[in-house]
């Protein structure tokens, strides 16, 4: 399946694809810089197709196959992406499925459309990483590079650099979760390796003491890295995404 976009209103593309099916439409949120290419999203749509269920994958503006540059992104701007793309090709119930900051805006996601959703699943879910993960990160030097030039760009582990803003900073602290009650009532499944060197895993847990909801259930991969991609990962993701839609009203 090719990738179809649609303009947002402001002459940006958001890239997509849709496979069609019944309700409930599961949605695969993508991680920071990363797209709906890899093989968690194409494991959970070939789940979908062959249970019957939609499946949409997506990429924010300034990802993947979207337009727009990705230094003009925040978390709330992608997160709004994602739900111009819902709001407008999907219809009933949803799971959202987030990796890494896909989980932050599954969240967010979640709480802007409350009566929409059956189901989340976070991998490596990293809700905050701009003030819990990025920010100490970040010598002195990087500071002040921040905050003359409003943007920094450091080495990725994946290969390549990273790309920092002061606006996904300051934006990121608009839309803080882990400070308290996060009102999502739907049933949680989180998968979080405990070797991954990103996110640590306790903040699985974490998650796991803020939501509302009481149907939550944490899974912890001792030898499991952040990308959660092995094929013992993607198993463990699909069998988790398979009980969420078989037993979702």
């Amino acid at each position: 399946m090719t990738e179809t976009t649609i303009d947002r209103g402001d002459g940006i593309a958001l890239a997509y694809r849709l496979t069609t099916g019944r309700s409930p439409t599961l949605v695969f949120l993508p991680g920071f810089m990363s797209d709906m290419s890899g093989d968690k999203a194409s494991h959970l749509a070939a789940l979908c197709e062959a249970k019957g269920h939609a499946c949409l994958r997506l990429d924010y503006s300034g990802h993947g196959a979207s337009g727009g540059a990705f230094q003009d992104g925040t978390i709330g701007r992608w997160t709004q992406d994602a739900l111009f793309l819902i709001d407008r090709l999907t219809e009933g119930k949803l799971i959202l499925v987030g990796s890494s900051m896909g989980g932050w805006i599954a969240l967010l996601a979640a709480i802007a459309r409350p009566g929409r959703i059956a189901g989340l699943i976070g991998i490596a879910a990293a809700p905050d990483f701009t003030e819990t993960l990025i920010r100490p990160s970040l010598t002195p030097g990087q500071h002040e590079t921040l905050a003359r030039d409003g943007v920094l760009r450091v080495p990725s582990a994946y290969g390549g650099e990273q790309i920092f803003t002061r606006a996904l900073l300051e934006d990121g602290r608009k839309n803080l979760l882990l400070g308290g009650q996060i009102p999502i009532t739907c049933p949680v499944r989180l998968l979080q390796g405990q070797r991954d060197e990103e996110v640590p895993w306790q903040t699985a847990l974490r998650i796991a003491e803020c939501l509302g909801s009481t149907d939550v259930r944490v899974t912890l991969i001792k030898d499991g890295t952040h990308r959660l991609s092995r094929p013992q990962d993607l198993t463990l993701l699909t069998s988790t995404a398979g009980l969420l839609l078989e037993n979702s009203p």
